[in-house]
């Protein structure tokens, strides 16, 4: 086996013991990038050179003898919308193309911290803002396993590399499903962390967001195996203490009561969930009531309300402050799928919008209510096949992608944590779940994921599918 074809919990210990070295596992990863990203466009800025002068500072400290981190001489990427010191954070829009980071992300500065090498940074849409990752700066990211659907959004670039083995661990973050879409689409592992677990800010960003944003957006790793998002989690969470949401709490809770009870949704409210995904759900259920689980189909409280109250505040949120950047320095693309979006979802007048952020916080003591009797809730990850590229740009291509998106919303607006997992599959493509649990719970999914994981078994690289 090459050495890209390693997780990074395995590559960490054939450094460690000195089976591999960091410049040899940074060279077969970048041999890899320069093999296969051609034909998929993940990888918009490859960091070969700084990688390479980081694995050889790597090498030189286990040489003397060093303690070393836990993801040293590991390479990963990053998106092209966090902050790293010298790079452009451009977003996918070209009149950010040359605006410079003078510091790192405290996700950057953890993953270095913990010995990682960044061998290059992933695709996103225009702001971040779609589930598709093309962008007129980049230009468009595919889908390894299909290039006529989309890899995801809007870290679509970090789930292609991923999948493809462009790295152990991509990072990417979440505030519609923009982890856990693309991990479902690449057929990967997919961890959107709860509220407040990792630190989360761009010191780059001049002012501060919208509520919306700030209770909604989380960072998350994408990895071939749950024991790298375990490990990503670990060192991806060490605190930062400028953000005032970072929660400084234990990585593993309280064991829970046992058996586990798991409530499954496999057909979600508000519209139609495809068939394959329901069955995706119940498998997925099958697996964990194997393993002593208790398993029961059962809905949380008020799922289509939750889904309206997400729209109501991110498109209030969207029109008053990203709307008029996407008109200005946006690509057409982009300005049509919010468009499209704002056409379906009206912006709220202040009232309103305050009633819905009222109204969020009691559907929020209401799940976490349920998830008093049920520590879990599995749930499709999009309730439909992946979308066409482009798909969104026009009103009712729109209209279907969101209706689809519809599952991915909840984990959002509640600030819950998701994990995204490969469940089954479908012709070329992985149909797969979503593991949600209350805040600070990330523990639980991933323990539920491992149990998925072993009847399944751990994903493994694919090369791209040629259009």
């Amino acid at each position: 086996m090459e050495l890209w074809q390693y997780d990074a919990t395995d590559l960490a210990r054939l450094i460690r013991t000195g089976q591999a070295s960091a410049r040899e596992t940074v060279d077969s990863v970048l041999a890899r990038l320069d093999k296969v990203n051609p034909a998929i466009n993940a990888v918009v800025r490859v960091l070969g050179d700084e990688a390479r002068a980081a694995a050889e500072t790597a090498d030189a400290a286990r040489a003397r003898g060093h303690a070393l981190p836990p993801l040293h001489g590991v390479p990963v990427t990053t998106k092209v919308n966090v902050d790293q010191a010298g790079l452009p954070t451009d977003n996918g829009v070209i009149p950010l193309k040359d605006f410079i980071a003078t510091e790192d992300s405290p996700v950057v500065v953890n993953l270095k911290h913990a010995g990682a090498i960044i061998v290059g940074r992933t695709n996103a849409p225009a702001f971040s803002m779609r589930i598709f990752s093309d962008n007129a700066l980049h230009g468009r990211t595919l889908n390894p396993r299909d290039p006529e659907l989309t890899p995801g959004g809007s870290s679509g670039g970090a789930g292609a590399a991923t999948a493809t083995g462009i790295g152990a661990i991509a990072h990417g973050n979440d505030i519609g499903g923009s982890v856990r879409i693309p991990a479902y689409c690449n057929g990967v592992v997919g961890l959107r962390t709860g509220f407040g677990r990792i630190p989360s800010f761009n010191p780059s960003a001049p002012v501060g967001r919208p509520p919306g944003a700030v209770l909604m957006a989380v960072q998350g790793p994408h990895t071939r195996s749950v024991r790298d998002a375990r490990l990503a989690l670990e060192v991806m969470a060490r605190g930062d203490r400028r953000d005032w949401r970072w929660n400084d709490v234990p990585v593993q809770g309280p064991s829970p009561a046992r058996p586990i009870r798991v409530a499954l949704a496999p057909e979600v409210p508000g519209g139609r969930t495809n068939p394959v995904q329901a069955a995706a759900v119940r498998l997925a259920g099958k697996h964990l009531q194997a393993a002593g689980y208790v398993v029961e189909e059962v809905l949380p409280p008020d799922i289509e309300r939750g889904i309206e109250l997400w729209h109501l505040i991110c498109v209030t949120d969207v029109f008053g402050g990203l709307w008029p950047q996407m008109q200005k320095m946006g690509d057409p693309d982009g300005i049509a799928a919010m468009q499209g979006w704002l056409d379906l979802h009206k912006p709220a007048d202040l009232p309103t919008y305050i009633g819905a952020l009222t109204e969020r916080e009691g559907l929020l003591l209401k799940w976490m209510t349920f998830f008093q009797q049920w520590p879990l809730v599995i749930m499709p990850t999009l309730c439909d096949l992946p979308p066409k590229q482009r798909a969104d740009t026009t009103k009712s291509g729109q209209a279907e992608v969101l209706e689809s998106m519809r599952v991915a919303l909840l984990a959002p607006l509640l600030g819950l944590p998701g994990l995204a997992v490969p469940v089954g599959s479908h012709g070329k493509l992985r149909t797969g779940v979503q593991i949600m649990a209350m805040r600070n719970r990330e523990d639980l999914c991933l323990d539920a994921g491992e149990v998925i994981e072993a009847a399944e078994g751990v994903v493994t690289p694919i090369d791209p599918v040629r259009g």
